[in-house]
């Protein structure tokens, strides 16, 4: 599952922030995140639940201080991880979702849907990917090296 969280947390915080200043490739760093760092356990584990976000977050918070740029930037790694969350579903696990508040361990569950709707997600995901490529001409050299470069995005004229 890549091309879903990839596509999709592309897609949100562009249409959510509207802003080409944000390191859009660490927002996909952080989309991708929860289901690497998990693949060990094989189930939704410390990643997928809220405390490993806000986690990121205050560790963001206090080794950026007084550096506004390096912040800015920084900050599209929990709001990745944080979609993850959202586009996971992991909303609808309490047990994984407020642990370890809820408890010290976590359900057996799937790490990945089944795969019907894993393609369907990830055709899905493509779509998201696609819009994104055209609508800020990423197929063109100067807006893909831009891109590549500093994760920001050259706005079309």
């Amino acid at each position: 599952m890549i091309l879903w969280y990839a596509g999709m947390a592309l897609a949100i915080v562009w249409n959510v922030f509207r802003d080409p200043a944000v390191d859009h490739r660490l927002v996909v760093v952080g989309a991708l995140l929860p289901d690497a760092v998990d693949l060990v356990a094989g189930h939704p584990a410390y990643a997928h639940t809220l405390l490993a976000p806000v986690t990121v977050l205050a560790v963001v918070m206090a080794a950026t201080r007084g550096r506004r740029t390096a912040r800015r930037r920084l900050l599209a790694l929990p709001i990745g991880l944080l979609l993850h969350l959202v586009l996971d579903g992991t909303w609808t696990r309490s047990e994984v979702l407020w642990w370890p508040f809820l408890g010290a361990t976590f359900p057996d569950a799937r790490l990945w849907p089944p795969l019907v709707l894993a393609v369907a997600e990830e055709l899905a995901g493509a779509v998201a990917l696609w819009w994104f490529v055209r609508r800020f001409r990423l197929t063109e050299a100067a807006p893909r090296e831009a891109f590549l470069r500093s994760g920001r995005l050259v706005l079309p004229a």
